[in-house]
């Protein structure tokens, strides 16, 4: 596995109290090191890697296009459950994602853990030869960003992010980006993306972890620390440690669909400032207190691009709700996942967009599911509509308003070197420390 870490290298990594244990079972599914005595058909035979809510959402609609011959969690009643609903119980189960990765018969992987571990896996998974769907936010970091482009270059494979607002709900996202790039509001002056407010949380004692998950594992390059069960499974979202709280959550929809309307003109912020409310005291950027949920509850954060236009990212705003706002000189719209509304748009009833221009920005294939959209570029080898490149562009704005609003300073950008500009301690954000053990090799 170019010099991954080998089992016994895991193993010597965990900790007394939490011995990691992977399993298996097989079931009636050929191994990997077992010869196919069938011909095979159109359908690619699936691993699934992070088998929780999303990730069994994920895998119940690739199931539609595929066969899952693997499954793999840290948690073994999650790897038990979706076997069972993805597989009918005949699928292998590994706790080691390096022991699905090494199966020749699995040709595409679904990959839906904690933001903290999509990275790593991803680049694995890419090495190995398997293309990839991976769940937003692909990075914990915007150099973790850089690793996976440059691997997605070097190894091809295909690679559809899990930002499914590009491919669904009615087009309307797409219409959006269409009547932005098509001039139809003028010159575009503000895209606002309004992502709601995060919980606070806390104070959470600490307990043992449940017996079928492996705690050492789920932490993966995280500092170790206690089992505190909100900090696992579906409130990881709300630690720094693992995620970046709403900014890449709902940040990593709705900044993203920001990108896409402002089109190849701005590839990223050139200044990013904003004030943040925190739930815990923050000291040189790092939470003070370790048994509360730290990201940001409240925030406006605003991006400014070297042509002028602003990104304003924020939790609320007086007159809409969850949605992207897109301001221009000739009008502006606003769209969710259950409206696209303004002048632009009632004009399209006698002015349609063209359909040159919904073919481009959807990259030749027909829109409505995302994930028929990855299935499709496993057969073409083209490239999905949410590309790595493009999430990496969005992502990298998300990541440097927490990296502004944790620092409580503005950042001057500069998009062509990747590099904060005049800061060096505000770059060294760019990266994270790597737990031992559970490095990211290139």
């Amino acid at each position: 596995m170019n010099a991954k870490l080998s089992r016994r290298q895991l193993l010597q990594t965990t900790s007394a109290a939490v011995v990691a244990v992977p399993y298996f079972t097989t079931g009636s599914f050929a191994s990997a090191d077992e010869a196919k005595s069938t011909e095979k058909n159109d359908r690619p035979v699936l691993g699934a890697i992070g088998v929780g809510g999303q990730g069994r959402h994920d895998s119940h609609r690739a199931k539609e296009f595929g066969d899952f011959a693997a499954i793999c969690d840290v948690d073994r009643a999650h790897a038990e459950q979706a076997n069972q609903e993805l597989a009918g119980g005949k699928a292998e189960l590994y706790g080691d994602y390096r022991k699905l990765l090494e199966r020749k018969d699995v040709e595409a992987v679904i990959i839906a853990t904690p933001d903290h571990w999509h990275t790593k896996i991803a680049i694995e998974a890419m090495q190995a030869g398997k293309d990839v769907y991976c769940e937003k936010p692909l990075t914990l970091t915007i150099d973790e960003g850089k690793q996976i482009c440059q691997v997605a270059k070097a190894t091809k494979r295909v690679f559809q992010v899990g930002t499914q607002q590009r491919s669904e709900n009615n087009d309307m996202f797409l219409k959006a980006a269409a009547l932005c790039q098509a001039g139809r509001l003028g010159k575009i002056q503000r895209v606002t993306a309004i992502i709601g407010a995060a919980p606070a949380g806390g104070p959470f004692a600490v307990s043992t972890p449940p017996a079928t998950l492996d705690w050492n594992v789920w932490q993966g390059q995280t500092p170790v620390t206690d089992y505190i069960a909100e900090r696992c499974h579906g409130n990881f979202r709300w630690w720094y440690e693992y995620s970046g709280g709403k900014m890449t959550d709902w940040g990593a929809h709705h900044v993203d669909i920001a990108h896409w309307v402002l089109g190849a003109s701005d590839t990223g912020p050139v200044s990013v400032a904003g004030t943040a409310t925190h739930p815990v005291p923050f000291k040189d950027g790092y939470p003070t207190e370790t048994n509360k949920y730290n990201t940001a509850t409240q925030f406006v954060v605003n991006c400014k691009f070297a042509s002028g236009t602003e990104l304003i990212i924020t939790d609320v705003t007086p007159e809409h709700d969850n949605g992207v706002l897109v301001e221009g000189e000739n009008g502006r719209i606003f769209v969710n996942r259950g409206k696209l509304t303004g002048a632009p748009v009632e004009e399209l009833a006698t002015n349609p967009l063209p359909s040159e221009l919904l073919a481009r920005l959807y990259k030749g294939k027909q829109p409505g599911n995302h994930m028929r959209n990855f299935i499709e570029c496993l057969k073409d080898r083209g490239e999905p509509v949410s590309d790595v490149y493009s999430h990496h562009r969005a992502l990298t704005t998300c990541h440097l308003a927490n990296i502004a609003i944790r620092l409580g300073r503005p950042l001057n950008w500069n998009p062509q070197t990747e590099q904060i500009v005049g800061d060096d301690a505000a770059n060294a954000w760019l990266r994270r420390d790597q737990r031992k053990g559970f490095e990211i090799v290139v």
